[in-house]
C-alpha cells in the first residue's frame, strides 16, 4: 500500500493501487486487521477514481464545437 493520501494521487496512480489491493484481497492471504485496511483504502481509492471520471467526462462535456465539429472554446464548469 503507498503512503501517498489518496486525495492527492493521480487518477492513473490510484486505479494501479486499486487494482493491487483487490488482487491482495481477492487471494486472501491478509490477516484480518490487514484486510480490513486494504478494504478502507480500497474503497477510498474506487471514489478517488470515480471522482475523477466525472471531472473529466465534465471537462469533455464543456466542450464547445461549431457547424462543422472543430473545436470553437469550453464553456465554463463550475467547480473546475
Amino acid at each position: 500500500m503507498s503512503e501517498t493520501p489518496v486525495s492527492e494521487m493521480t487518477f492513473e496512480n490510484a486505479m494501479r493501487e486499486l487494482e493491487s489491493v483487490v488482487d491482495q484481497l481477492e487471494r486472501g492471504d491478509v490477516a484480518l486487521d490487514a484486510s480490513i485496511a486494504l478494504y478502507e483504502r480500497g474503497a477510498a481509492l474506487k471514489k478517488r477514481c470515480e471522482d475523477e471520471l466525472k471531472r473529466a467526462e465534465e471537462k469533455v462535456a464543456a466542450i464547445t464545437l461549431d457547424g462543422d465539429g472543430s473545436v470553437t472554446g469550453t464553456k465554463p464548469v463550475e467547480g473546475l
